[in-house]
């Protein structure tokens, strides 16, 4: 009775923490314009758009994606072949496991009216999608110790994902093997399951079970008397043979069985078969009732996200349905790292050391964040930081096996933590392009708004005291970050500018305006001058300095060689690198 009321209860919590977790998707926002649509508008959005899908042609777009990438993780197939077999061997045994082991009474009882667990084929698959399992999680194990990968460890969510699955597994082939090479287990199905045998019946029984079925039994000794095997064949025929298969189909847990039986024989003893039985059912209802609040939620998500994002886009699909959608994709993301071994910013990680770099890092860091936790400053100037040092070449979406729309949601994010008013020098640089191009998407106040705060926040932060001596060398205060950037390119080039306007006639920037000073301030041939009269204000004040592409023409069209963008670069970088020492010494 006790362990029914165990089990209803873990059920009950796995269909709480199911309906909580879902209804996190409605209710939680990245922010910005998803914050917009309430729990109620986007429910009423989601009842639309999948009666809309439903009865349309997009249903075979669904029925598409079901069979190809998810049943048969066609996605990753095109990426890795190793990666596949270890995605489908864990698919396919889960899925396996849980209709006819798990949910057999239920399921596969109701498919086959002859279905009983120790006959075949069910004896065998059983083992068969335990072993695929098993064998899924020790190629992933061995791919990741061997290969080089620019994952970066493990988190909790790993540790008890394995933890659970580990126990789980391993105490249910341990409890199949004692019940294969237990007597006491054998006895008492003789006693449940027989009817009038004497003592040397059954002792042709078991004999028989030996040689010919698999048992391993200590109390059965070689060689066996062939009168004993047909007495015991007989006695097989007439009490056991419509309820059981051969032992040595259940593969897995017979091997084990044997070696068992030979290195710890009281395994197979009732106290530790009812041991390894408590502890593989109540292993498993604490991963099932556990199961929407852990790592092992993607098996619900993952796919969900992949018939999502097979049927919805940007544009066209409604808006509260693409915000609920992301949020979704963050319990959807596996941390396999394959975003991360495709990053073209993954390399900054030897130069700034900030693991929000890593796509599949930046999706741990935002859950967390989008869930409404409160954050210190410090860790949401890492967080905005990681989301801007991409190039947004969409290579994560490209491989991403459950299939994350992970591009949009970077831009999503971005725009959502910009809100904060936590500014982000790293809007001054290129790394903001993909902002400037896509600026039509956002009004005019917050698209500025950000961009006026870093700027403001370098100006106020970066000019008193800066620069003093003639030398223009590094106060021992700058970060390690700026001597990479190479700021001592000052020290070099700027004294031969004898001021020919070369740079800022070449200028693309420049050339944008009617009239440059007015908007621009200070012309490249300017600042090279206002350098040599270390006119800080005027230098770090001017836009050119923060509108400067960096597209070297300046560079190569000057006739003494002098390095113009790479001077106007380091000055950047010298205000920025000091605008941060001073923003983390009053954190």
């Amino acid at each position: 009775m006790s362990h029914a009321i165990a089990a209803y209860s873990a059920i009950l919590i796995f269909a709480i923490g199911l309906a909580y977790k879902m209804s996190t998707w409605l209710r939680h926002s990245i922010g910005g314009e998803a914050g917009q649509y309430p729990a109620t508008t986007r429910i009423a959005a989601a009842v639309r758009g999948i009666f809309a899908t439903l009865f349309s042609a997009r249903i075979l777009v669904l029925a598409r994606v079901m069979l190809a990438d998810v049943f048969f993780q066609a996605g990753i197939l095109r990426r890795d072949l190793l990666s596949w077999v270890t995605h489908l061997c864990l698919f396919w045994g889960f899925a396996g496991l849980v209709l006819m082991h798990a949910l057999g009474r239920y399921t596969t009882a109701a498919l086959f009216s002859e279905y009983y667990p120790t006959l075949n084929p069910y004896l065998f698959m059983r083992d068969l999608f335990g072993v695929l399992v098993i064998l899924g999680v020790a190629v992933a194990l061995c791919r990741r110790f061997r290969r080089k990968s620019l994952r970066t460890g493990s988190i909790p969510a790993d540790h008890y994902a394995l933890g659970i699955l580990a126990v789980i597994f391993l105490s249910g082939f341990l409890l199949e093997a004692s019940k294969i090479s237990s007597p006491s287990a054998f006895d008492d199905m003789v006693q449940t399951y027989t009817v009038q045998a004497d003592s040397g019946e059954i002792h042709a029984l078991e004999a028989y079970w030996v040689r010919e079925l698999g048992l391993v039994s200590e109390r059965v000794q070689e060689p066996i008397d062939s009168s004993v095997l047909a007495q015991g064949k007989s006695a097989h025929e007439l009490q056991c043979l419509q309820c059981h298969a051969s032992l040595q189909w259940a593969f897995g847990s017979h091997t084990l069985a044997r070696v068992s039986g030979r290195l710890a024989p009281s395994l197979g003893g009732p106290s530790m078969r009812s041991v390894l039985w408590i502890l593989h059912f109540y292993a498993c209802l604490l991963g099932l009732a556990t199961l929407p609040f852990s790592k092992l939620f993607h098996m619900v998500a993952s796919p969900l996200s992949l018939l999502a994002n097979a049927v919805m886009e940007k544009g066209t699909s409604d808006p509260a349905n693409i915000a609920a959608r992301q949020v979704m994709e963050l319990d959807a993301c596996t941390h396999c790292g394959a975003c991360s071994e495709r990053c073209l910013m993954a390399p900054a990680l030897e130069i700034i050391p900030n693991l929000n770099i890593l796509p599949s890092e930046k999706i741990v860091s935002l859950k967390p964040l989008v869930a409404g936790r409160t954050l210190t400053l410090s860790r949401v100037r890492v967080i905005q930081e990681g989301l801007h040092l991409c190039t947004n070449c969409g290579r994560c979406t490209e491989v991403c096996p459950v299939g994350i729309n992970l591009a949009e949601l970077w831009v999503s994010v971005r725009e959502a933590m910009l809100e904060k008013a936590v500014p982000e020098l790293l809007l001054l640089s290129p790394f903001s392009l993909r902002r400037g191009l896509t600026r039509e998407a956002l009004d005019e106040d917050r698209y500025r708004r950000p961009l006026e705060l870093a700027r403001e926040t370098v100006l106020r932060e970066g000019i008193p005291g800066l620069l003093k001596d003639t030398t223009l060398a590094l106060t021992p205060g700058s970060s390690e970050r700026l001597a990479r950037f190479g700021g001592s390119l000052l020290n070099r080039g700027f004294t031969e500018c004898y001021r020919c306007m070369a740079c800022s006639n070449s200028c693309p920037v420049v050339r944008n305006y009617a009239n440059p000073r007015e908007v621009l301030g200070l012309l490249p041939h300017q600042i090279m001058h206002a350098l040599g009269l270390k006119l800080w204000d005027l230098i770090f004040a001017s836009p050119m300095l923060w509108n400067c592409l960096g597209c070297y023409q300046c560079q190569e069209e000057c006739p003494q060689c002098v390095r113009v963008a790479d001077i106007l670069c380091a000055l950047r970088n010298l205000a920025v690198a000091r605008a941060l020492e001073r923003l983390s010494r009053d954190e």
